[in-house]
């Protein structure tokens, strides 16, 4: 309908009838406005009624940008060899509490002239934000269909975009398969270029892997987003949010459902995302910034083991969030719009699941977050604790070289029992030293003393004691001496200050850590890495075991390359303490290094074929090989690079950007990375981008699409193509007999 100012509302058709030689464009010449301002304004009235003055007007003309009441278009997911789940939201503030009704039309043409599937009772409930998620089935295998949703209010019928989505391969098919992989889309100050590119290539894909952190939970956390490119995400209610830093650094961390929401409306507000998601259907799973950065389970790590961040209301907010918004099957519904309330919650999630696309392929999608045990090194674990003490360490050193042993001989690795009467003098110094370390971290006299009585106590490393007795009463410190008993502690680890990633989930000294972890895996029976779950974890036992296809791919939302620094060699960096192998990140797979290299070593045993790992989360582009076993690595969609990453962290440390340690892990990051695993066959580190993956009979290729991380706060959709074409390069690799070479 339109409107003359002033005038009742005027119906089109109505109009056509009356004044069939008098068409509304020359109310024009009645309009003291300039034509083309007028023309702009009728452009602008059309699109908000969806149809304008079309010659049916129970149709969206050709070319639509689709109905405002649909403000995310629409997507599709979970593809199979005769179903798909369809997904659309609809937004209409006047009826903000009601169900809405909606139309669902599937069809095998672009033109809907022939119907599929037909649906026209469906309802966009309000307490699932009138978001829809609905599985349609008794579909061809390997087919292309269209589909639309429709809502009708007032007797007019507003209708989203046309999506395209296609069906798997049936079993057994001899058919390749291609498909792309990526990671990491934060939305603050970034733009989505590499979504764009993909656009623009207009590949022939099966569908699109999305490894996680879909969305980002903060408004600003100036650890890593900057809101210097003009996008920003803001909560409706920003009171329900958490509080997160202070003055300049203040920034908000979703935590109610509308808070979730929020997120995922504000990201698929993004032209381009909303393109390839009406282009291809996605197989999606979480990372930890669908809840909260760095979590395990319904725990998040904002404090630093500060407080217990124990939040399972938060994490159940999250998962209704993502289990509305994303077009996925977690249940294997039946025909129908699935009922997102009947999805399993924490602590009974359950997003891991598989797909088979013919006779080559067999996916994997694994969920790294939701079982997982927390990180082996506590956050707020005294770097002084001794995590290995003499019994246990002499056993694990037992079959070790004679120059190993020799090593935790040594007087750094000696400690005391700090609750002897001996030492109460510093005991009580130390205790003292800590609360006050407490208290500047934020907390109160009650909670650092209750800290402390835990911390500062039993065995402690005099590697670290006598660092801190030294600051303060060098007459207090201990002297080793032969007879004391050697332990490894979390000083050993990297550990060096209280409340910190750094030692905790970051920069963790490789060698003392893996020996730790063993230890600690043989004695938990490997609960203490017990990544998957039991249940889970039967799961991906038995689907690879009976996988008949010719290549098992596994999804980890987590990169399973391992990311070493060894500055072992490096006779420029004059501390001691540095000159060693460190783990850049234990949040990812590194963090659990026994289970990954039992898993890895399982799959040879078994003689299962074909293995390939695909991963995100790091924010870097990384082919390996460990174990034995290929692993690709997909760079962020925009989310900093690791390499800018890095440098803040250096920065921050106190590592002036000309020093050799800057040097070695930043500057030269690629380099230092891949001397240091030999199963690293390549390493970007501060591009964005996808990769894009053929799958074949006898071989597979993975392209990396790569955009320098430089150009992520420019908007180039309102460039020309070739100037976002000319800033990608690519890089080809072939996955064949467990190995990765270039191509």
């Amino acid at each position: 309908m339109f409107r003359v100012e002033g005038g009742a509302p005027l119906d089109c058709a109505l109009w056509k009838r009356l004044h069939p030689r008098f068409p509304l464009e020359s109310i024009a010449l009645f309009n003291p406005f300039k034509r083309r301002t007028f023309l702009q304004a009728v452009v602008a009235v059309a699109a908000t009624t969806t149809f304008g003055c079309s010659d049916d007007d129970a149709e969206t003309p050709e070319g639509s940008a689709g109905s405002p009441y649909f403000p995310q278009s629409l997507a599709s997911g979970d593809p199979r060899p005769d179903s798909v789940v369809l997904w659309v939201r609809v937004e209409d503030t006047a009826r903000a509490g009601e169900d809405l009704p909606l139309r669902l039309e599937v069809s095998p043409a672009e033109d809907f002239k022939t119907l599929v599937v037909e649906k026209t009772d469906l309802r966009a409930l309000a307490e699932h934000d009138h978001a829809v998620k609905v599985k349609v089935t008794g579909l061809s295998p390997r087919t292309t269909y269209y589909y639309r949703f429709s809502y009708e209010k007032d007797g007019q019928r507003h209708t989203t975009r046309v999506g395209r989505t296609r069906t798997a391969p049936a079993a057994g098919d001899d058919v390749p398969v291609k498909f792309v992989f990526a990671s990491c889309q934060d939305f603050i100050g970034r733009y989505y270029n590499a979504w764009q590119r993909l656009l623009q290539l207009d590949a022939d894909l099966d569908f699109v892997v999305f490894l996680g952190d879909y969305v980002y939970e903060t408004t600003g956390d100036t650890s890593f987003q900057s809101g210097d490119g003009g996008r920003a995400v803001r909560f409706s209610a920003p009171e329900e949010a958490l509080p997160q830093g202070s003055g300049v650094t203040a920034f908000l961390a979703a935590n109610s459902l509308s808070n979730y929401r929020d997120l995922y409306k504000n990201v698929r507000t993004d032209k381009q995302l909303q393109a390839v998601h009406e282009r291809y259907p996605f197989i999606i799973v979480w990372d930890d910034h669908e809840f909260s950065d760095d979590c395990w389970q319904d725990v998040a790590t904002y404090e630093d083991g500060k407080r217990d961040e124990t939040q399972e209301n938060r994490k159940l907010n999250a998962e209704q969030a993502f289990l509305e918004y994303i077009p996925l099957d977690t249940v294997q519904s039946p025909e129908g719009a699935i009922d997102v309330a009947q999805e399993p919650r924490f602590p009974n999630s359950r997003i891991y699941r598989d797909f088979e696309y013919g006779r080559h392929l067999k996916l994997l999608v694994t969920d790294y977050r939701s079982y997982r045990p927390d990180h082996l090194i506590p956050e707020d674990g005294y770097p002084g604790t001794v995590a290995l003490e003499h019994p246990l360490l002499s056993a694990a050193l037992q079959d070790q070289p004679e120059a190993v042993k020799a090593t935790f001989r040594t007087d750094t690795f000696a400690y005391v029992n700090i609750d002897d009467a001996a030492y109460a003098a510093q005991k009580k110094v130390l205790q003292g030293v800590y609360v006050s370390q407490a208290k500047a971290a934020g907390l109160t006299d009650a909670e650092a003393a209750v800290k402390a009585a835990k911390w500062v106590a039993g065995p402690l490393a005099l590697y670290y004691v006598n660092q801190v007795l030294a600051a303060v009463n060098k007459a207090l410190q201990i002297t080793p001496t032969a007879d004391m008993p050697r332990g490894l502690a979390y000083a050993h680890m990297g550990k060096a200050a209280l409340f910190n990633i750094q030692g905790s989930r970051y920069v963790v000294v490789k060698d003392t850590f893996d020996l730790f972890a063993a230890v600690k895996y043989q004695q938990t029976g490997g609960k203490s890495e017990d990544v998957f779950g039991p249940a889970q974890e039967k799961w991906f036992q038995e689907t690879l075991a009976t996988a008949q296809n010719t290549w098992k791919m596994v999804v980890s939302s987590t990169s399973l390359s391992a990311l070493i620094w060894d500055f072992r060699q490096q006779a420029d960096i004059s501390d001691p303490t540095l000159r060693q192998r460190f783990y850049f990140s234990v949040d990812q797979w590194d963090g659990f290094p026994t289970k990954k290299k039992v898993m890895l070593n399982t799959l040879k045993a078994q003689g299962v074929q074909n293995t390939l790992f695909i991963s995100g989360d790091i924010h870097a582009s990384f082919a390996s090989v460990e174990e034995g076993v290929p692993m690709l690595t997909a760079p962020g969609i925009t989310s900093g690079s690791i390499k800018s990453l890095a440098s803040l962290a250096l920065i921050g440390a106190g590592y002036a950007t000309g020093a050799p340690v800057y040097q070695h892990a930043v500057t030269e990051m690629e380099q230092t990375l891949t001397r240091s695993n030999p199963g690293m066959r390549f390493a970007d580190a501060d591009s964005h981008g996808f990769v894009m993956v053929e799958v074949k009979a006898d071989e597979t290729l993975a392209t990396f699409h790569l955009i320098p991380a430089a150009e992520v706060a420019k908007d180039y959709s309102k460039r020309a193509d070739s100037e976002l074409e000319a800033k990608f390069t690519t890089h080809t690799f072939r996955v064949k007999n467990s190995d990765i070479q270039p191509a």
